[in-house]
């Protein structure tokens, strides 16, 4: 038997063998990908984790930062000027009633630092956009701890 022969005989070991290869290399890089994805966002989680003890605060849980933030900030990061968000930060240094009785408050110092420190974190090209709100409030160190 020729190898010219057995080479044409049998071209669909050689095609399957080829297809396999492929779909092994496809895999690896999928699973490869997802694994760095994944250790981006623990580094991130641990950094946002060691500033808020810095800060004097209790370490929060990595899996919830992880989830919630991700590799990107998620939705912190999305459009962080914008009106409705910079209302709705507002709104939360609050004296925490609801409807007539909600007045604004001397806010916390290192509270209202906490979004900035997640923007220079996760997306440091957009905290310049609120640095001149957070200066532009009245803060006080109003949180004992």
């Amino acid at each position: 038997m020729s190898p010219t022969r057995f080479a044409s005989e049998h071209k669909w070991i050689y095609l399957g063998s080829i297809v396999v290869l492929l779909a092994l290399v496809v895999i690896g890089l999928v699973r490869y990908m997802g694994i760095a994805r994944n250790n981006e966002a623990a580094q991130k989680a641990n950094r946002l984790a060691d500033a808020a003890e810095e800060a004097g605060y209790p370490r929060p849980n990595i899996s919830v930062i992880e989830g919630a933030l991700g590799t990107d900030g998620g939705l912190v990061c999305e459009d962080p000027a914008s009106a409705l968000k910079s209302a709705l930060w507002k709104i939360n240094v609050s004296n925490g009633a609801a409807f007539v009785g909600q007045r604004p408050v001397i806010g916390d110092r290192k509270a209202l630092r906490a979004e900035a420190k997640i923007l220079e974190i996760y997306c440091p090209d957009k905290l310049d956009r609120i640095e001149d709100r957070l200066d532009d409030l009245k803060t006080d160190d109003t949180v004992r701890r």
